[in-house]
């Protein structure tokens, strides 16, 4: 069984997230800089979004989640968006930027997002927030927010990365279970190293559910299919 990282102490679960984060900075920045003006135009594996539309988005959550640090740091509320139609707008409106601007945009965003992390201390890791959807969640998990961003987009960027590239897998099944519920599923991912992480996930049966981690969490957010899988797996609702 894999050990959730909820339950260890905040500041401890954002530090071991914000490494990872660092740790997939280098692999993200590498396939956006092999992009030019054409190929951020061309199509990513988001249905009706360009890889441009990718880079924005991920500049700009990395803004949206500059928010919720602020919000834990200062104890005033500050949401990640303004609104669904001022996230969607500002992304499209940054997607046809010239290459250069986009590679920068996302390079200081990031910047932004890992300076405004190391300006909390201990007691705000625990503080409590709202997830753009409107759950609440700890600022300790923010980071892992980004962490999954910028891996699963990364893949959607559909310029060189694959799920069997992204790291820490396990973390990352971690925070897509999280996202899909908690249930009577049993499902089981076979890690790179040999390892095996279970988790219960939500479904209308217990039942049992196994594949490759890659495949795995491929599955679990929408863009991988069910059949790379053994067992019954649940039907899944569209992801985000």
């Amino acid at each position: 069984m894999t050990r959730s990282t909820a339950t260890s102490a905040p500041a401890d679960r954002a530090a071991t997230a914000l490494d990872a984060v660092r740790a997939a900075t280098e692999p993200l920045l590498a396939a956006v800089a092999g992009l030019d003006q054409r190929a951020l135009a061309g199509p990513s594996l988001l249905p009706g979004w360009t890889r441009g539309h990718v880079v924005t988005h991920l500049a700009r959550n990395a803004d949206a989640l500059v928010n919720l640090l602020t919000w834990a740091r200062t104890g005033i509320e500050h949401p990640a968006y303004p609104s669904r139609a001022d996230r969607d707008a500002d992304i499209h409106a940054g997607h046809d930027r010239m290459a250069r601007v986009q590679r920068e945009d996302l390079i200081a965003a990031g910047e932004r997002f890992l300076h405004e992390a190391s300006r909390l201390d201990a007691d705000a890791w625990g503080a409590t927030l709202f997830h753009p959807s409107g759950r609440p969640i700890t600022a300790a998990e923010v980071p892992e927010l980004r962490l999954f961003e910028m891996c699963v987009h990364g893949v959607d960027l559909d310029a060189g990365i694959g799920f069997a590239d992204l790291e820490p897998i396990e973390l990352l099944l971690e925070i897509a279970v999280r996202a899909r519920g908690e249930g009577p599923v049993t499902l089981v991912a076979d890690l790179p190293d040999g390892r095996q992480a279970s988790f219960a996930l939500a479904g209308t049966a217990a039942t049992e559910v196994r594949g490759p981690a890659a495949a795995v969490l491929a599955w679990l957010t929408d863009r991988g299919p069910a059949s790379a899988l053994s067992g019954e797996p649940p039907a899944l609702e569209p992801w985000g």
